[in-house]
């Protein structure tokens, strides 16, 4: 009696150790085929299969979110549910950051959340908003003395150590005139988007830098757009020092002239559109 009760056991093991592989195999097959399919629509569509996942939506303390509210325009633009899900994406990357004042600085709740929204702003089209490179952010009171090239920066990107680096006097500077094509924390975190599409493939990412790559191609392609663009003075001369400082530039303006933008060079505007994949707040 006590042998067949062995064996039945053992059978009844077989049978959910079997079953158990086979649930593997299932979910890696789903997991296989939705990538394959994610991946023919983002070939075709040029932008994610979804943006935001499903599940709680972090908060922001009160104080926060009124910050948030009263002195981001941006955020004012955004429909309702788009709201929600830009202060969740605010919330998160505070968590997810390490903010360190330097020359005696204090980090606020305004330092942190005017910095983490332009970063969540920037990448409210992507899925993955986090920015991985950097994992901390210095703010300097003023510009400060850089040991990278022994000069003063306002703004500066560290990939080897995962730091941003920023003046807040000059940050606040980049909002003070919205439409200048101006902004100290759009442009450093612009190179930080740049540098950590090469370096990752999630979706986003790979949007990204193809559409760069397919930007640079067309200008390289079209001589007479090229020539345009110089000519126009509309980008300031500091984009055309190499394709990083280009890049960010062009977002720059993107943010704070994009009907401008459009009007003047509308293939331009729809592949930096493309990159950061913008279908709100008018863009």
């Amino acid at each position: 009696m006590n042998y067949l009760i062995l064996i039945q056991d053992d059978a009844m093991a077989s049978k959910l150790i079997l079953g158990f592989l086979f649930a593997i195999l299932f979910y890696m097959m789903l997991h296989y085929a939705f990538k394959m399919y994610e991946m023919t629509y983002v070939m075709k569509n040029k932008k994610p299969l979804y943006r935001h996942g499903i599940g709680w939506l972090r908060k922001l303390p009160d104080t926060q979110k009124k910050l948030l509210h009263q002195e981001f325009s941006f955020f004012r633009k955004l429909k309702e549910k788009e709201q929600r899900y830009f202060e969740h994406r605010v919330a998160s990357f505070i968590k997810d950051k390490t903010f360190i004042g330097r020359d005696g600085l204090n980090v606020t709740d305004k330092m942190r959340v005017l910095i983490s929204a332009t970063a969540v702003m920037l990448t409210f089209g992507f899925r993955d908003f986090y920015i991985g490179l950097v994992g901390k952010i210095f703010i300097y009171p003023d510009q400060f003395f850089s040991n990278a090239n022994g000069e003063y920066h306002k703004g500066e990107l560290n990939p080897k150590l995962g730091a941003l680096v920023i003046s807040w006097k000059h940050f606040l500077e980049g909002y003070d005139i919205e439409n200048d094509n101006l902004n100290l924390g759009i442009h450093e975190f612009a190179h930080a988007i740049h540098l950590n599409s090469l370096k990752e493939r999630d979706v986003s990412s790979t949007i990204f830098s193809d559409s760069f790559r397919e930007l640079t191609e067309l200008l390289s392609n079209e001589k007479s757009l090229r020539e345009r663009l110089i000519e126009s003075q509309y980008f300031r001369e500091y984009a055309y020092t190499n394709q990083y400082e280009f890049i960010a530039v062009i977002i720059e303006t993107f943010i704070e002239t994009p009907h401008e933008f459009r009007s003047q060079f509308p293939q331009v505007y729809n592949k930096t559109k493309q990159m950061l994949n913008f279908g709100f707040a008018g863009y």
